[in-house]
């Protein structure tokens, strides 16, 4: 039987997830509480929808119960997701319209097979799949930051301009009026020592961009910056039909339990509905839907233009970007709405891959211990999807994505001090942890956390803070076997 610390005055919401979400607790203080029973269901952590690879293992397959009709679009939308977009004009309207400004030719480019993007290990290569954000101090209703007036919200590494392919030749001083890039990024990692009370040590880095070759001005040194790895991508239609009420059921903004834990939501801007909502995607759960999720990396990322977001990402400081040729069509847009419909319904049906190892006995004792730890309290194990007639396949299933898809305080070591809507700069959105053991086997990507820092499990829990300081304790105080067996679960789930 599962096992619940019911408080003494429930909410209506809060009992509805004890009935649908799995058990329930603080991330501020170690539970000290079992595991519930152990149920099948576990196995298969995107329910139906969950895949078991035959050969490959990769982030980027449909969605095992996907219907037969479906999976023609399912391969046209891939088949957009991994197209290298081209300069305009060109004689084809279908793939033309890069950039001028942008940083990947292609979706698929930073989430190569759908899994996660990297750092660079040394300073001697600029970043490629990860991302620097950037903004002024302040909050703004719509972005949720105030961009750079020079650069805006996001540095775009790459143009379709000569100048950029020749950055390293002296000619490219005689293109000064060709779109250059905003800046080349690289990382300088500064590491530390972490050591146990049993003496053993762990190597912790932490990155730092820098930047050269400004292409509109210098940054000031009062202004915001973030780093951001790109993400994987599986499981995300499963993540939009989790109701909002089971989502709502974990908050406590206020901490009126005194239980150390403020989870809540971010409230950020739906461009479809002109109005602030919940926000559940990216890392600091700053989008609301999945189609803003990928419309916005179209416009931001490949500076393709399409019906959520028209305009590219010049700014006002950039006159030869805004006066480049775009491919835009009848309509003003680069990518029409049917295009942008087949990329994000193959976002929506990539499902997880069905989980590993969970009966061993390094693994179950690895259980019984991330529940004892209480990691289970923000990395809540269990939700249930909604009724959807248009995706029934993804309908009503009990899935295991080990997030609760709230923001919590992780302390200063992981603030950027970048705040995003109502999300401080040391809040982050609580990450799926479905698959995390299979990232390096999709792509050879290690990186873990918002940016990258963290190669491994055990590095990503030292890292934790603030709301989740009393958990990590609990886990550096664990004699290293038990350490390793926490591990051994989180990797096999």
């Amino acid at each position: 039987m599962l096992k619940f610390n019911i408080p003494t005055k429930p909410s209506i919401a809060r009992l509805l997830t004890f009935l649908f979400a799995g058990s329930i607790a603080a991330c501020g203080q170690p539970s000290n509480s079992s595991a519930p029973e152990f149920s099948q269901s576990e196995w298969l952590p995107g329910g139906q929808a969950t895949v078991t690879p035959q050969n490959q293992i990769r982030f980027d397959y449909p969605a095992a119960n996907l219907p037969v009709d479906q999976k023609t679009q399912f391969h046209a939308g891939k088949a957009l997701a991994q197209q290298p977009w081209i300069k305009a004009p060109t004689i084809t309207d279908s793939r033309d319209g890069l950039g001028p400004l942008y940083n990947a030719r292609t979706c698929m480019a930073c989430h190569l097979k759908g899994g996660k993007g990297a750092l660079p290990k040394d300073a001697s290569t600029p970043i490629f799949s990860s991302l620097i954000r950037i903004s002024l101090k302040g909050e703004d209703k719509q972005n949720g930051a105030i961009p750079h007036p020079a650069y805006g919200d996001q540095i775009q590494v790459q143009s379709t301009s000569l100048a950029h392919q020749l950055r390293h030749l002296p000619s490219a001083k005689s293109l000064a009026k060709d779109v250059v890039p905003e800046a080349y990024v690289y990382i300088n990692w500064q590491e530390q020592i972490f050591q146990y009370p049993d003496q053993t040590k762990v190597m912790l880095k932490r990155p730092t961009p820098v930047f050269k070759q400004l292409g509109y001005g210098e940054i000031e040194s009062d202004t915001l910056v973030g780093i951001r790895t790109a993400p994987t991508i599986h499981g995300m239609g499963l993540i939009e039909l989790i109701p909002q009420l089971q989502i709502d059921a974990l908050t406590d903004e206020q901490d009126k339990n005194n239980d150390g834990i403020s989870g809540r939501t971010n409230q950020v801007w739906d461009v479809e509905t002109q109005s602030t909502v919940a926000g559940r995607f990216g890392l600091k759960a700053n989008k609301p839907t999945l189609i803003m999720t990928v419309a916005g990396a179209f416009a931001n990322d490949l500076g393709i233009s399409n019906p959520l977001f028209k305009s590219q990402p010049c700014t006002s400081a950039q006159e030869s970007c805004l006066s480049a040729a775009t491919g835009n069509n009848k309509n003003g847009v680069e990518l029409n709405q049917a295009q942008l419909n087949l990329v994000v319904d193959f976002n929506r049906n990539l499902a997880p891959l069905k989980a590993r190892d969970l009966d061993s006995k390094n693994a179950i004792e690895g259980r019984e211990l991330f529940y004892k730890t209480g990691c289970n309290q923000c990395h809540n194990p269990s939700f249930k999807t909604q009724k959807s007639k248009r995706l029934p396949h993804l309908s009503n299933q009990t899935i295991w994505p080990y997030s609760d898809f709230l923001l919590h305080d992780l302390g200063s070591e992981l603030s950027d001090n970048r705040p995003d809507f109502k999300a401080s700069g040391s809040e982050w959105r609580t990450p799926p942890l479905w698959g995390i053991g299979l990232r390096d086997e999709v792509n050879g990507s290690q990186a873990l956390l918002h940016d990258g820092r963290a190669s491994t499990i055990e590095e990503a829990i030292l890292w934790h803070g603030g709301e989740a300081q009393s958990i990590k304790n609990s886990f550096i105080e664990l004699d290293k076997n038990d350490r390793d067996k926490l591990i051994i679960f989180v990797n096999s789930i």
